[in-house]
């Protein structure tokens, strides 16, 4: 449905997008996260035809973004991070001029502005001046624009940037239902955004795809596994002697003092039925295991591990400033 093929983007020496290759398919939401200056926004605008690239290609639905312009933005309805509103303008009136630029005339204009208007719940705004809405509403009018010409793509670039917890709230449950009718992509440094509303995700750093899979399956690509940290009077020796025979356990890290505290890094997927076995060894031996904590691999520790965590963004944010 859309096929980006090695897309690529310099501003002089700098390389802001770097050979970047997907394939986005019909009927999900997918993320692109990374951290900020990641070249999130850069891609988004080369998609939607905002900005050239120095090399590769981008087709929506067949139709070269370049080459067919016309055709392929059609297809496509798009919000920038900072919303392009007329602040004069109410709601209504704006969602007008916008829907007779995308060529909408008479009663299929009004029928589609109340369409949008309805999906994006602001009907008792519509005749307020854009300006004395909230940051949430404004977005939601942005995200009003970007449907108007029932587009089968809704491109989103950080959408829910600046908005308080209950707006981003209201933010994240428009963009699953939209998901439930359109093709979405949005951008996003927030990892739980991500976890939470995405069927895929892209991970982008330095300009690079660095992977590209469900939240789920990806804790496959870290390099560290699952963890459990027990606190036991059990010593040194006895702990060995009772994981010896256990399954799954790569690796542990043993601190001895009045208690003895164990890291146990584990291969299995199945964190609680490891640490079963690691519970009723202790009972076997009638060593008691006096805390027990266990540590599952999440979407933080997957972008962490990726992307190179704090140093990373350090670079990154350097590398910005020499810009």
């Amino acid at each position: 449905m859309i096929s980006v093929e090695g897309l690529t983007k310099c501003y002089g020496d700098i390389v802001a997008v770097d050979n970047v290759s997907f394939q986005i398919e019909e009927g999900h939401v997918y993320g692109l996260l990374g951290p900020n200056g990641a070249g999130k926004t850069t891609i988004m605008n080369i998609m939607t035809g905002c900005l050239s690239a120095t090399e590769g290609s981008v087709r929506i639905y067949g139709h070269d973004i370049f080459e067919e312009a016309n055709e392929a933005k059609r297809l496509i309805g798009y919000l920038p991070e900072q919303p392009p509103l007329y602040m004069t303008d109410t709601p209504l009136e704006y969602l007008k001029f916008v829907g007779e630029a995308k060529g909408l005339r008479g009663a299929k204009l009004k029928g589609q502005i109340d369409e949008v208007i309805h999906k994006t719940k602001i009907g008792h705004v519509k005749g307020r001046p854009i300006s004395s809405l909230s940051k949430g509403y404004k977005q939601r009018v942005g995200i009003a624009q970007a449907l108007l010409g029932n587009p089968k793509v809704i491109i989103l670039d950080e959408p829910t940037v600046g908005l308080d917890p209950i707006q981003i709230v209201e933010i994240r449950d428009l963009i699953k239902e939209l998901g439930r009718s359109h093709t979405v992509i949005f951008s996003s440094h927030i990892l739980s955004e991500v976890q939470a509303i995405c069927d895929q995700v892209l991970i982008i750093s330095k300009g690079k795809l660095i992977a590209f899979d469900e939240p789920k399956n990806l804790e496959k690509l870290l390099l560290a596994p699952n963890e459990i940290l027990i606190t036991t009077d059990a010593r040194e020796k006895e702990i060995k002697d009772i994981l010896a025979d256990m399954d799954h356990i790569v690796d542990m890290d043993i601190e001895e003092g009045d208690y003895t505290v164990a890291h146990i890094k584990i291969d299995h997927e199945d964190i609680y039925e490891v640490s079963r076995q690691i519970f009723f060894g202790f009972a076997h031996k009638g060593k008691a295991l006096v805390e027990m904590s266990l540590k599952k691999t999440d979407l933080e520790d997957i972008f962490i591990e990726l992307t190179g965590g704090s140093e990373s963004q350090e670079a990154t944010e350097r590398e910005e400033v020499k810009q």
